[in-house]
């Protein structure tokens, strides 16, 4: 394996151990915003156990299912709603994470829920036949169905080239449960009619209406883009230049964070990218976007002038919220795109810290920013190490897997990986099985996981 020599700096390496300011309010914003969850998530159920007294435990049991499944289900879906305070502070991964567990812990509590209800009272079984049942059960039904085609789209995912109609119909299938879900409470005309449980669900319902407010106010409020260029970066991929219309006032982005790109400004479609540019040039944005799609196509066919609107930032997949000594990039092919970002805007903040950038690409005509990269060389600390699973015949660089033996030798120079004395953060983004892998690889180099950030290419 070839590795370029470090580029010398002769600035020093920051060594603080004092954590910035970033990280600690990042840190204070997660706690937060994790408090906020659970409080949700367990909220309603504390407070009617504390209410109701002893309770038969069927019927107990009942009412705490359908609960806990309510309060999962308004969870659901606020986290991908683009809330840009829970997204800067848990992180994308995070929050499909948790929108994929919850959903899944929603349907077995629903599950739960009626098998206590009709083990609490066997004749309830009516409730179960939509066309003979009140209209509370026709709700739960229609709810409990609802869910449960939620549950299949997720466990097979987003089909090639059918995105947006998964999209829509997950929609769909969400807001159906959760308007069935708030019928049902409503008409059992039970906990809405008390003191105190009838204003903790309607307080549910107003933090669930004012987060779709907001995310479709947000929609409205993205903001307005020309485009300056469509660049060429290979045969497969392209990136795209805009520039914000009107005054600006100063970086609204950080290094690895995405936006959503829309052609209209009130266009139902509209899909994700990393910004690749740097955050310290706040009137100019790029986003490097691979050639698949017909939304891509329509992006390589925009031309100077053409308006463009960008929702965002999101995520917090990002150097600015953690206190490294040095950073070490691994990116998949196009997952290269936010780590571009944090180079371009280390350069331009003078950052003397270590960079290594580790480049997996299936062969050469995949490696992206070749020439930029060597520039950057000259401006950072900076090592660039090549990788590829298919090689040419010329090849004389590393190939194959992101292995321990690999990385140790990427990061000989480093010292202590896996130690105390080792502060460095490790940014992974790419296919989902080249991220596990890396992870894996890490864990074997002792790398602490907090000091490991991911993003995959990857959707609910």
């Amino acid at each position: 394996m070839s590795r370029p020599a470090p580029h010398p700096v002769t600035a020093p390496v920051r060594r603080d151990d004092r954590p910035p300011d970033a990280w600690l309010a990042h840190r204070r914003a997660r706690l937060l915003w994790g408090s906020v969850l659970v409080a949700v998530l367990v909220g309603p159920s504390v407070i009617w156990m504390l209410r109701s007294g002893p309770q038969p435990p069927l019927h107990q049991m009942s009412v705490l299912t359908g609960l806990l499944a309510l309060s999962a289900m308004v969870i659901v879906a606020v986290l991908p709603s683009r809330v840009r305070g829970l997204s800067g502070a848990l992180g994308l991964e995070t929050l499909l994470g948790l929108h994929r567990r919850l959903g899944m812990l929603a349907g077995a509590l629903v599950a739960l829920h009626l098998a206590c209800v009709v083990a609490d009272r066997p004749e309830r079984v009516g409730l179960l036949v939509p066309m003979a049942a009140p209209a509370r059960g026709q709700a739960a039904t229609i709810a409990t169905a609802a869910i449960g085609l939620l549950l299949v789209l997720a466990v097979r995912g987003v089909r090639s080239g059918s995105h947006e109609v998964w999209r829509w119909v997950h929609l769909s299938l969400a807001a159906l449960v959760v308007g069935a879900s708030a019928l049902h409470v409503f008409w059992l005309d039970n906990l809405v009619t008390d003191a105190v449980m009838g204003p903790v669900l309607a307080g549910l319902g107003m933090v669930l209406v004012a987060v779709l407010v907001l995310r479709w106010g947000a929609r409205a409020a993205a903001g307005e883009f020309r485009v300056r260029v469509v660049r060429p970066e290979s045969p497969t991929v392209s990136t795209l230049v805009l520039v914000r219309r009107g005054r600006h006032a100063g970086p609204w982005f950080r290094p690895g964070q995405f936006a959503w790109l829309r052609l209209e400004r009130m266009s139902v479609e509209e899909h994700p990218f990393t910004i690749a540019s740097s955050a310290a040039d706040g009137g100019r944005v790029e986003f490097t976007v691979r050639h698949t799609g017909d939304f891509a196509a329509r992006l390589r066919e925009l031309r100077r002038g053409d308006p463009v609107w960008v929702d965002g930032p999101y995520g917090a997949f990002t150097p600015d919220a953690v206190p490294s000594t040095g950073l070490v990039l691994i990116a998949g092919g196009v997952g290269i795109t936010p780590m571009m970002s944090m180079l371009r805007t280390a350069a331009d903040r003078g950052d003397p810290r270590p960079y290594r950038l580790v480049v997996h690409a299936r062969d050469p005509a995949d490696l992206l920013f070749r020439a930029e990269l060597a520039h950057l060389r000259t401006r950072l600390d900076l090592q660039v190490t090549e990788v590829l699973r298919r090689p040419t015949e010329d090849w004389d660089g590393a190939t194959g897997p992101i292995d321990t033996a690999l990385l140790s030798a990427v990061l000989t120079d480093l010292g202590g990986i896996g130690t105390a004395e080792c502060r460095h953060d490790y940014f992974v983004c790419g296919r989902p099985q080249l991220v596990a892998d890396v992870l894996d690889t890490l864990g074997a180099l002792g790398v602490p996981e907090d000091r490991v950030h991911t993003e995959r290419f990857a959707q609910v």
